[in-house]
């Protein structure tokens, strides 16, 4: 499934989306030993998938309510597509017929509300992405297949990574594939912890790539995930705006 939006994106508009994924300039972190400078990734032999899918709730209007419980009682109006010409989509906690749980874009991270099932229309995705913060590693999954894997960059120590589980909100491409967040970005759900603003932005956090791969296997952000820029178009041509996201470790 490909329900993608791709933007192309402004350096200043980039920097408000993805509000708090540069880190400074005189990061002092030493890096682990990478599998390769450029592109630390490698392809995984397959094998069948066994794994669940998730669900992908895409708005059908221009808005959408959500409620706090099954009994009606709304909490939240969002407006769709969202403020980068995305369609506004939610990863689905809970199916229950006629109510959807589902994993919401706002602070505190891992907000969740219902929404109604005839609001919106699902897809599915068997994909995941598997972020080890510790491991400096991710692993993209096809259900229980792992088929792509590969080295990251976190957030510095005072402007860490949060664990959680999240979904890609958004695909950017930036103007410029040799600037700071190399060849696409992906948006995710969450926010950072501690920036509740960055360059205008709400300290949206992302998944992106980058022009200074020497810094994967390190802390040298300020929260958002770096990848080299073969992994990120990878992503970009295989997954989908609303695949789960889980950060660990």
């Amino acid at each position: 499934m490909r329900t993608n939006l791709l933007r192309t994106a402004a350096a200043a508009t980039l920097a408000f989306l993805l509000a708090g994924c540069v880190g400074s300039a005189d990061s002092a972190v030493r890096p682990e030993p990478a599998a390769g400078a450029g592109s630390a990734s490698s392809a995984v032999r397959p094998e069948p998938a066994t794994g669940a899918s998730s669900k992908i709730a895409t708005v059908k209007g221009s808005r959408i309510t959500v409620y706090k419980n099954k009994e009606g009682m709304a909490q939240r109006t969002i407006t769709s597509p969202n403020d980068y010409g995305a369609a506004r989509v939610f990863l689905v906690e809970r199916d229950e017929g006629e109510w959807l749980q589902v994993l919401l874009p706002v602070r505190p991270n891992g907000s969740k509300g219902w929404i109604k099932a005839t609001d919106v229309t699902l897809a599915e995705t068997s994909y995941r992405v598997e972020i080890d913060r510790a491991a400096f590693r991710f692993t993209v999954y096809d259900g229980d297949r792992p088929v792509r894997t590969g080295r990251v960059a976190t957030g510095e120590a005072g402007t860490p990574t949060p664990p959680g589980r999240y979904f890609f909100t958004e695909l950017v491409k930036p103007a410029d594939p040799g600037g700071a967040y190399g060849a696409y970005a992906f948006g995710l759900s969450g926010f950072s912890p501690v920036l509740k603003s960055f360059a205008g932005g709400p300290g949206q956090l992302a998944i992106h790539g980058t022009n200074k791969p020497s810094a994967i296997g390190t802390r040298a952000s300020h929260g958002c995930v770096r990848i080299g820029n073969d992994d990120i178009t990878w992503m970009a041509n295989n997954l989908a705006i609303g695949t789960p996201v889980v950060i660990q470790g």
